[in-house]
């Protein structure tokens, strides 16, 4: 349990500074903007509490808003994708639950199951996001725009990291 906590304080610290120090400062163009730090709430375990998991997504827009001075966003569409992760664990759980010690990654519940979650849950988040930022209807096509493709954007970077680090060294 001590490991498993230290990990995810490793890997919000990491995944922060990799938004704060790198992904910011990547320009994509004004449609896709990469949030790789959702990753960090997609990787919580999946016995993880539902108030704890919302306490920890609140924090985790609180921190990155500090960054960022954005006045709640993050906040805000992190609380509802934290919200909104219990639901959705439980739409798409196998009919015997989920395994203790998997982890919600590509390599232990596969492609197609991770798409459909972290897929979801990323276009939850920025929907939310992108609407509060904008607030207002006039503009919907291009806010729609770029929530589809910085979605696509954050989930191809959020599958790149679980390739390139989450994945079990195996013995040849």
């Amino acid at each position: 349990m001590t490991t498993d906590l230290i990990k995810n304080i490793i890997r919000f610290i990491v995944l922060v500074l990799l938004q704060v120090v790198i992904v910011q400062n990547i320009h994509l163009g004004m449609y896709i903007i990469l949030l790789p730090y959702t990753l960090f709430i997609l990787m919580l375990p999946f016995e993880t509490p539902r108030v704890l998991l919302l306490v920890v997504s609140f924090i985790t827009g609180m921190v990155i808003d500090g960054f960022f001075d954005t006045q709640g966003l993050h906040t805000a569409a992190c609380t509802l994708m934290g919200f909104s992760r219990y639901y959705l664990l439980r739409f798409i759980s196998p009919r015997d639950g989920y395994e203790p010690g998997l982890a919600a990654t590509v390599e232990d519940m596969g492609f197609t199951w991770f798409l459909s979650y972290a897929g979801t849950l990323i276009l939850i988040h920025h929907f939310y996001f992108f609407f509060l930022e904008i607030f207002r209807f006039g503009e919907i096509f291009r806010t729609l725009l770029r929530i589809l493709l910085s979605s696509i954007g954050t989930f191809t970077f959020v599958y790149l990291i679980q390739f390139l680090f989450y994945t079990k060294r195996r013995n040849r």
